[in-house]
Parts: structure tokens; C-alpha cells; sequence
């Protein structure tokens, strides 16, 4: 209750900075609900698996450019088109900054404000072990993972629902590369929990029983609490040679110093791999999805995936994992996730923060609106 009063009473003196700027210069819209906004609306129609209609009413309602919001207790202008998504990207650290909501930084309170030295410190240290090599050696692994998947879940069904099970798959893959975990049961625990985490990732800060976000930490708690065992144990296998440094991302972080020359401790390692699945795994799961949806609408564009596939599987021996070299030879394919993420991003929108007063197709955009 406490932090609740504490950020009405941040968002209060927030409106009153703001009150300066002359409302007809700021872009058009609607803020809602006193204190949460538009949360609800924005929440709803997501959950009902259409998040493109908030924006969408609103650009018919407003403007096709940009227009404002409410939500999260944060004022928020919505870049709309290509030409929006152009001016926020190059303008990076410029007018504007990453942002996440705050609900995120109370399930992993360790995790580094976006472009802070932490942040950048963290880049670096994911970008030593997703180096290609390190990729390319992965590849068998996904092979394996995504064979079993479709041996256990599609093999011999009449019908599938493909998100579900592309979720599951890629939960799966997730705690196989990272942590070398594999256990259908254990993965369907953790896999249950991190359902749970993301409800609360974009919610209404607010954690009271009962809410999203007070359940979305309890999880996340459940999840750290399990992690923090895995740890412990592979550093007794990495020293007893029982486990290899190169196996996975935690046995890359066990060994790896930080720019200061220190260890991360395993608090800070649970919180960043639980950041990583939070970044990857709806986005992987809505282009496999996606994917397949189009396949499924256009045959002639699958009979031409197909025949690139069968060609690949002809010069392997039976049982034998794909490769790198296997996934080169892919051009068609590719292509074909290509454009399907284009017609369909994973990723609606993404958020940022102005860091100063600017100016944009007319609007005032003020310092501190997301």
C-alpha cells in the first residue's frame, strides 16, 4: 500500500510539471479512468488475442500519426506507421531512451534500468556467448528438441491449436540452451509458473493480493527459488569437470567476470535468465504461429518450403542432426519467415522514454512521457 501512495504521489507532481505545456499542443487523444487510464481497455482487448484494436480505434478515433494515452499510470503518445517507428529509431539517445514499465522491475528488481552502465555491462556479456560459433554449435540441439516436440505433440493428431503448442516448444528449447534442463515434468512446472510471470509483466503496477502483478512475483519467486538450486549444483559439476563451461548460457555466466572483474553473483543470474525467456519467448512462439498460418493458406508457397526441406533431408543420414551448414542452405525457407514477420510482427510495439520536450508532426511530446 505503501509503494502504491508513493507512485499516486509521483504521478500527481508528474501531472502538475505538465500542466505548463498548453494542452491544445498535445497530441490528440484520451487518458481514460482517473489513475489507471486506459490499463483496462489496453489489457482486454490483448488478452482477447486482438492487442491491434486499442491501437487501431485509436488511430481511426484520433489521428494515423500518433495520439495519447493513458496506461500503467504513465502518459504515453503512440507512434503510429513506418514514418513513427523511423523518427523513435533514429533518435535513439537522442530525444528519446528504452523504457520498460515499472510492473517489470518489481518481478526482477535487479534487472539494469535500460542504457544504464548495468544494462550496456549486460550486452556485453550476452554478446561473448551468442557469438555465431556459439549458434552454430546449438543447432543439433534445437533439432533434437524440435523433433521430440513434434513426435510428442503433432505426430498422428486430427487437429492442433499452434500456439499452445508453439509456446511449449519454445519454452522447452529456452531452458534447454540456457540451462540444460530437459525433464518434461520439470519444464512443465516451470513452464506453468512463467505463464503466470508474464500476465504481470504488462499490468497495472499495483501489488495487492490478488492482483496480476502481486501473482506474476510469487511465481517468479517459485522460478528464482528453483534456478538458484540448478546453480548451485553446476558449480560443483564445473568444478568437478562433471559439466562444460561452453554447455549452456549459466555455465557461461558461472564463469564469467563482469567489467569490474567479479562473478555475477547467483541472485543476478537467476534475474538474467529469467529477463532472457521474458524477452524471447512470446515473439518466437507468434512467428512459429504465424508461420504456419500462412503455410496452411498458401500451399504453393509450402510445396516450394517442403521441397527445400526433403531436399536437405536427403543428404542426411538417417538420424542424423542438422547443422549449421544445413541452415545456410535454408534461402527459400528463410525467406519465407521473413516476410511472414513482416506481414505479422512478433512484437506490436515497443516502449521508450522522451528525455526531453520535442516536437513531432506538430505535437508537443513532454519530457517524461513514454
Amino acid at each position: 500500500m505503501v509503494t502504491f501512495l508513493i507512485a499516486l504521489m509521483i504521478k500527481l507532481f508528474r501531472k502538475i510539471s505538465i500542466s505548463s505545456i498548453n494542452p491544445s499542443t498535445l497530441p490528440p487523444g484520451r487518458t481514460g479512468w482517473p489513475i489507471i487510464g486506459e490499463s483496462l481497455e489496453f489489457l482486454g482487448t490483448g488478452r482477447s488475442g486482438h492487442p491491434e484494436k486499442f491501437i487501431n480505434d485509436r488511430m481511426h478515433s484520433f489521428s494515423s500519426h500518433i495520439f495519447r494515452t493513458s496506461l500503467f499510470y504513465e502518459s504515453i503518445a503512440v507512434f503510429c506507421g513506418p514514418i513513427g517507428n523511423k523518427f523513435l529509431f533514429s533518435n535513439e539517445n537522442k530525444l528519446v531512451t528504452s523504457w520498460w514499465p515499472r510492473s517489470l522491475y518489481k518481478i526482477v528488481p535487479s534487472q539494469p534500468v535500460a542504457n544504464s552502465p548495468e544494462a550496456m555491462s549486460m550486452r556485453k556479456l550476452l554478446l561473448r556467448f551468442l557469438k555465431p560459433e556459439t549458434l552454430h554449435s546449438f543447432v543439433g540441439a534445437m533439432d533434437c528438441v524440435a523433433k521430440q516436440h513434434l513426435n510428442t505433440c503433432w505426430e498422428n493428431k486430427s487437429q492442433v491449436l499452434v500456439y499452445p503448442l508453439a509456446k511449449s516448444y519454445t519454452f522447452a528449447l529456452a531452458w534447454k540452451l540456457f540451462v540444460s534442463i530437459d525433464d518434461p515434468i520439470e519444464v512443465a512446472k516451470l513452464s506453468d509458473a512463467f505463464s503466470v510471470v508474464l500476465c504481470g509483466v504488462i499490468s497495472i503496477p499495483i501489488d495487492l493480493p490478488g492482483t496480476s502483478l502481486n501473482k506474476s512475483i510469487r511465481a517468479a519467486n517459485f522460478i528464482r527459488k528453483h534456478l538458484l538450486e540448478i546453480i548451485k549444483q553446476r558449480k560443483i559439476d564445473l568444478a568437478e569437470k562433471k559439466a562444460s563451461p561452453t554447455q549452456d548460457i549459466l555455465s557461461h555466466m558461472i564463469l564469467t567476470y563482469d567489467d569490474d572483474g567479479q562473478f555475477l553473483n547467483e541472485a543476478d543470474i537467476t534475474d538474467k535468465i529469467l529477463v532472457l525467456i521474458l524477452a524471447g519467448h512470446d515473439t518466437a512462439s507468434a512467428a512459429i504461429t504465424f508461420l504456419i498460418k500462412y503455410l496452411a493458406e498458401l500451399p504453393h508457397i509450402y510445396d516450394k518450403v517442403l521441397k527445400e526441406q526433403m531436399e536437405i533431408l536427403k543428404s542426411k543420414a538417417p538420424g542424423e542432426l542438422l547443422t549449421s551448414e544445413d541452415i545456410k542452405q535454408m534461402k527459400y525457407s528463410w525467406n519465407v519467415a521473413c516476410e511472414v514477420m513482416r506481414l505479422a510482427p512478433p512484437v506490436q510495439g515497443t516502449f521508450r522514454e522522451a528525455m526531453t520536450d520535442f516536437t513531432y508532426q506538430g505535437y508537443t511530446i513532454p519530457k517524461g512521457w513514454k
